[in-house]
């Protein structure tokens, strides 16, 4: 099983983890994190809360480890996937 979808819920804090374990995916702002545009489907850079894009079919499995370490690793446990 691959990750399909990976999103950020509310109330990040910024911390950097998720963006130290994965920079290919998490991009952290000054009040948040997104999904960096480059692995999602739609092309858009946002939390991919309302959106729940998928991530490009080519890199579901090769991105699964990371994300799910930075998942582990959220402080505050945000950051939310999916498998398919």
């Amino acid at each position: 099983m691959a990750i399909t979808k990976v999103w950020i819920e509310e109330g990040c804090i910024v911390c950097n983890a998720c963006e130290a374990e994965c920079p290919d995916v998490f991009l952290v702002t000054d009040t948040t994190c997104v999904i960096k545009a480059g692995v999602r489907a739609d092309g858009q850079e946002t939390e991919n809360r309302d959106e729940k894009a998928e991530l490009l079919p080519e890199l579901q499995e090769s991105l699964e480890a990371s994300i799910e370490a930075a998942a582990a690793g959220c402080p505050v446990e945000v950051i939310k996937y999916e498998k398919a």
